[in-house]
């Protein structure tokens, strides 16, 4: 089925698949997942290049790579450039996706960020304790930091495998402990593992970094200047013996996050509409402009880089870096030296141990007012899977370690993302032999979703079919032209048909640039619910979307034996104008720009809006409200035996 893509320019807006209807956070997820297959094959590939032909391999990534400009440039060998130079890409999308969540995602409820910032701060205390304590009294002990990371992209990827059919929650739940996880791997890159630092480089480099805010606070969105800025403040950075790879980090941290305006929407359909009635090159560019400048720069930067780093640049990272040749005599030595030990003990016990323990004594200490976001054995299960430290963990292996010390912390790192995954599918193979009702809640537990929409659903106001008490409650944002709202009519007639106690509530959002008679037609459906027909007439329209004049408007009033002269009277005054732009206001409080666009018990519903999909979320918004429904009971049951 095709859909509307809410945050699209154009007369229509843009028409996409279903499968591509989703948010960031879905996308992130996606290709984080496909691209671990990639990763995995390079780490086979890195792998047997180094055990056949071992000289080739090394001499290969040794080759050095010169930029001069005059007298000035950067040297280092091509591993160096892997590791310092494209990665400094991939730290860019870790800033961008974290500063996602913050702006817009499960840490935009500064409530909610103390949990997964304890998680990931315990997830990365806990490995190095534990990993100093193996080697202590040895001189590996400063390669600690090469046992605190996750790798993201490894991780989901493992997670999808191994646990199938997991809630997307306990996925996202992962992706936010894991980007803490990732930020305090690179602040110790930055500044644990680094050479003699000069300062004058560094400070260089800094007020690059501060010039970007002050581009930011003019509102400056054109791309060249900023990368201009961040490739000189890498250079800055690689001169002064910090880690470059700290800058892609802070250039994504300080770009924001929001949804499409519905005025840049409009401003956008403004320019298509221009161009398609003077199709020149001039107009073509002014459109592609404003259609650029509808979305964030957040989003346009991971639609452009995320690819990228996930398919390209980390699997070539890990071509460069997990190649070590291995044989009887190396690993019988590495797996009783203390560095091998260390990694591989601290990321299979320490990592699940050291976010579920932080997150417990939170917990405890907030006395249940900060909770985890999903259910302890889907915390149990994300912990275990967050134990895979590929990318970062290689990354600083190479800066604390050289020689064999290397090759055993690379085994360490390897031999600890098998044994994380195995013990991953062990909890999620435990926890689906659960009845039902227990497993839903050990998955999701009892907090309560973060709610997107921002005006609750008023029985006495809102036009709703269905029980009152239902325990899902659907929330349509619709236009009466809209031809994707006339797709989407008979998948809501069939899903309330086949649920009996879903509740359904039509809010109008006529889309004025694209859809003329739209803000009329929403002003006749309130005439008519003034008469007490808001659903006859919401159905005789959505039936006939390309009859919606004032003629026919009036058709149809008679048709259901309305006082048409009333009715033309209301009309004729808008007197219900302000209803239908209180229905407006509400939708671009709730970062809705485009239609048709659902929540379903509050929560923004993000895909395809076919019969199945919101089938699935209905269910699941079922489970949802069963689990925190017995919740309320047993507290309430608590409250009373206090009594």
């Amino acid at each position: 089925m095709a859909i509307l893509r809410s945050s699209a320019p154009g007369p229509e807006a843009a028409m996409t698949s279903a499968d591509d209807r989703s948010t960031p956070r879905r996308r992130f997820l996606r290709t984080e997942t496909g691209s671990a297959a990639l990763l995995l094959a390079a780490a086979v590939v890195a792998l047997t290049w180094a055990n056949i032909a071992p000289a080739g391999y090394d001499s290969v990534w040794a080759t050095r790579v010169a930029v001069t400009v005059g007298r000035h440039g950067v040297d280092q060998d091509l591993r160096g450039w892997v590791n310092s130079g494209l990665m400094t890409f991939f730290f860019l999308v870790v800033g961008l996706e974290a500063r996602r969540e913050f702006d817009m995602g499960e840490l935009r409820r500064r409530s909610q960020l103390a949990l997964p910032l304890a998680a990931g701060i315990g997830g990365a205390v806990v490995p190095v304790a534990i990993y100093l304590a193996v080697n202590a009294g040895h001189p590996s002990g400063h390669g600690w930091g090469a046992a605190m990371s996750t790798d993201t992209a490894f991780a989901l990827g493992a997670l999808a495998l191994v646990g199938r059919g997991l809630p997307l929650r306990v996925r996202t739940y992962l992706l936010t402990v894991s980007v803490v996880d990732d930020i305090v791997g690179i602040l110790v890159i930055a500044f644990v593992y680094n050479s003699q630092v000069e300062l004058v480089a560094l400070l260089v480099g800094l007020v690059l970094l501060g010039l970007v805010l002050v581009l930011r606070q003019r509102g400056v969105r054109y791309g060249p200047p900023y990368f201009v800025i961040g490739l000189a403040a890498w250079v800055a950075f690689f001169k002064s013996g910090v880690d470059p790879v700290a800058v892609g980090l802070v250039m994504g941290l300080l770009t924001f996050a929001h949804p499409a305006a519905r005025d840049d929407l409009q401003q956008a359909s403004e320019r298509f509409r221009s161009f398609r009635e003077q199709p020149t090159a001039e107009l073509a560019q002014s459109a592609r402009l404003g259609v650029s400048a509808a979305i964030s720069p957040n989003e346009r930067l991971q639609s452009w880089y995320h690819p990228w780093t996930s398919y390209a640049i980390v699997p070539l990272f890990a071509l460069a870096n997990t190649g070590i040749p291995i044989d009887a005599r190396f690993l019988a030595d590495a797996y009783t030296s203390p560095i091998t030990l260390g990694i591989l003990i601290a990321y299979v016990v320490g990592k699940p141990a050291g976010t579920l323990g932080a997150a417990w004594l939170l917990t405890r200490a907030s006395r249940s007012r900060v909770r985890l976001p999903v259910g302890w054995a889907g915390a149990a299960g994300a912990g275990a899977a967050a134990g895979i430290g590929f990318t970062v963990s290689l990354l600083i292996a190479t800066l604390a370690f050289h020689g064999v010390q290397l090759e055993q912390a690379k085994l360490g790192v390897l031999t600890a993302a098998l044994a994380s995954s195995a013990l991953a599918w062990a909890v999620f193979r435990i926890t689906a032999l659960l009845p039902k009702p227990a497993r839903q809640r050990a998955l999701l537990g009892t907090t309560e979703s973060i709610i997107d929409l921002a005006v609750p659903v008023d029985a006495h106001r809102d036009h709703v079919r269905g029980p009152a008490q239902a325990p899902v409650t659907i929330v349509e944002y619709g236009d009466f032209e809209c031809p994707y709202c006339g797709q989407a009519e008979p998948v809501v007639r069939a899903l309330l048909a086949e649920f009996g106690d879903v509740r359904y509530v039509w809010r109008h959002l006529p889309l004025d640039d694209v859809h003329p008679r739209a803000r009329l037609a929403a002003e006749a459906a309130e005439a008519a619910a003034r008469q007490d027909a808001f659903w006859p007439m919401h159905d005789l329209m959505m039936a006939h979307q390309d009859a919606l004049t004032p003629a026919d408007l009036r058709r149809y009033a008679t048709e259901l034996a309305l006082d048409v002269a009333r009715f033309t009277e209301d009309l004729h005054s808008h007197v219900h104008a302000t209803r239908v732009a209180e229905d407006v206001d509400s939708a671009d409080l709730s970062g809705v720009s485009g239609t048709p666009s659902f929540f379903i018990n509050g929560r923004r519903h993000h895909g395809a809006y076919d019969i199945e999909t919101l089938k699935t979320a209905v269910r699941a918004a079922y489970a949802r409200a069963r689990i925190v429904g017995a919740s309320s009971r047993g507290k309430a049951g608590e409250d009373r035996g206090r009594l």
